[in-house]
């Protein structure tokens, strides 16, 4: 099988690297395993929110010369200053372009609203969602918070107590719909997933709308837990029906938005030509002159795969794109050099709410993002995402800005040698 790049990995970083490369005409694979992060997804893309020392970032665009000169091994630093800032506000114009609504800019961060109500650092938020441009406040003096019946993954009363503390005041609601009572008789089905899946039904809707009109109130604003949308169109519809703004909070995972930007992506993927295979895993790959030549999946057997460029796009410890065992952490494909702590008890601190080593583990890179092995680049191996060497994407809060701003510079890269 013969493709232009193969992609391993389809989550964020893959699905975005994948698009730009089938937007000029590349013919792409991508070999995805399964469920990427993009399923916890909060509804927001990080790109810096705080430097190492913890200091807050309110320009990204700014602060990231701070963030290169301290760290040389992060992602933006191999990327440089001029190249980071490109980027950045190529790829708002580029996630847009391709018909996701987001709000932000790379030169401010806003706030968006957390699951417990209380306000993080942030650059894109889907647009249906609650923000603020402030931390000290929120743009609405009153609000209607709506919850479903025994939906556990979303806490109105927690929200309330910080939105007080911001100055806003909350009227909670528990509502209820006939087709809820069916997956009431499992609690643990009772998932943002699962609840949006009923409330998405256009009967529904009509339904969920007459609720919300009639027992809104005074209040300036509705507040709903993201358990709608896997359909694209149903927000909008939900939004036409009634008379006050609604805005959706994240819930606990699995978050029904991501699921919905994982869906969305790929089929935008497919739409431009892409082949994406579900449900394989790459297991080997032939090697000449320090280039790839062949990969194997399991799916396939002696079947190779062949094209000019691989990118690895594979994630961190959650998708197994590192494994970690009790004396070291690999990379399980290509047995690419990894940056890890030699001495497992610095892995780890025992305070959970500091930084924690294990998160800037990853695979070594050249400036180019080739995938070194034995210190040696590959030449055409792209390496991209969380499986990078050198950065916290909890404490620094740049996950997303990493997956997305490598995956178009390696993008870019190698359409200039096509």
């Amino acid at each position: 099988m013969k493709f232009d790049t193969i992609i391993i990995g389809g989550g964020l970083s893959g699905l975005i690297c994948g698009i730009r490369l089938s937007q000029e005409g590349q013919r792409c694979v991508i070999v995805s395993s399964g469920q990427s992060a993009l399923h916890f997804s909060s509804g927001s893309f990080d790109l810096l929110n705080a430097l190492p020392d913890g200091s807050a970032v309110s320009d990204p665009l700014l602060a990231v010369e701070d963030l290169i000169r301290t760290n040389p091994t992060h992602p933006y630093s191999k990327l440089g200053k001029e190249s980071f800032k490109e980027l950045s506000l190529y790829a708002e114009s580029f996630l847009s372009g391709i018909g996701l609504s987001l709000q932000g800019s790379a030169r401010n961060n806003h706030y968006r609203i957390t699951p417990m109500g209380t306000l993080k650092s942030t650059w894109l938020t889907v647009s249906d969602f609650g923000i603020s441009e402030s931390d000290s406040e929120l743009p609405w003096k009153k609000v209607s918070i709506f919850n479903p019946a025994g939906f556990l993954d979303f806490y109105p009363q927690f929200i309330a107590d910080e939105f007080l503390k911001l100055g806003t005041e909350s009227n909670i609601e528990i509502f209820d719909l006939p087709d809820l009572d069916y997956l009431r008789r499992n609690p643990s089905e009772l998932r943002a997933t699962n609840i949006a899946r009923i409330l998405d039904k256009e009967s529904n809707l009509d339904l969920f709308s007459k609720i919300l009109n009639d027992r809104s109130g005074n209040s300036d604003a509705i507040i709903i837990p993201a358990c709608i949308g896997l359909k694209s169109d149903s927000i909008s519809h939900l939004k036409r029906m009634v008379s006050k703004p609604i805005f959706l909070l994240p819930t606990l995972p699995p978050s029904a938005m991501g699921i919905r930007i994982q869906q969305y992506l790929h089929d935008y993927f497919l739409r431009l030509g892409g082949t994406y295979m579900l449900g394989d895993s790459i297991k080997k790959a032939d090697t000449e002159d320090n280039s790839i030549t062949r990969v194997y999946s399991y799916n396939h057997g002696d079947i190779p795969f062949v094209a000019k460029n691989v990118v690895l796009a594979t994630g961190s410890y959650f998708s197994q794109g590192l494994i970690a065992t009790s004396d070291q952490v690999y990379e399980p494909i290509f047995n690419l050099d990894v940056s890890y702590l030699s001495d497992r008890q610095q892995w780890y601190d025992s305070n959970m709410f500091k930084a924690q080593g294990y998160q800037q583990f990853g695979v070594k890179t050249d400036n180019a993002f080739n995938g070194l092995k034995g210190g040696e680049p590959i030449r055409n191996l792209f390496v991209s995402g969380a499986i990078l060497e050198g950065f916290n994407p909890v404490k620094e809060g740049t996950g997303a800005g990493v997956s997305i701003l490598t995956a178009l510079h390696i993008a870019n890269n190698i359409l200039k040698q096509s």
